[in-house]
């Protein structure tokens, strides 16, 4: 069993997705549309049909998927949740840090922990919350 987060946008998902693939060096492996949904009735507004009903990211076997929310449905960015990616030297979390938080808000500076060679969080210019995580190992 794998457990993958699921964001939902208010519009901006292909702008996310397109910026997290720059971000984390993945590959973009889907972006479908509305438009694109077999059915007879349209799911959205006809001004809605070109914004994405599923994407799907994939970097180092971790899996991150999101949509545009009807807008009907949508509520509002992440709360109380972030997405934790943990990565594997403190290089690599320095520069995933600094790509995700343009145009965001850092809201813990990156930084070496009492568990971590680097840690930090932020809330990226889509307003979603990561934290960034290169755990130490025993000795370091």
């Amino acid at each position: 069993m794998k457990i993958n987060p699921y964001l939902m946008y208010n519009g901006q998902c292909e702008a996310a997705f397109q910026f997290y693939q720059r971000c984390l060096a993945a590959n973009l492996t889907a972006l479908h549309r509305y438009a694109d949904a077999p059915c007879e009735q349209p799911m959205v507004p006809a001004d809605f049909a070109d914004k994405i009903m599923h994407a799907r990211l994939e970097s180092h076997g971790t899996v991150l998927m999101g949509s545009d929310c009807p807008p009907a449905m949508y509520q509002g960015a992440v709360k109380s949740c972030s997405v934790s990616l943990n990565v594997e030297s403190a290089e690599q979390a320095e520069q995933v840090f600094a790509a995700l938080a343009e145009n965001g808000q850092i809201t813990m500076p990156i930084q070496s922990t009492f568990w971590a060679l680097r840690f930090g969080c932020l809330i990226d210019q889509f307003g979603v919350p990561w934290m960034i995580n290169c755990e130490r190992t025993p000795g370091s």
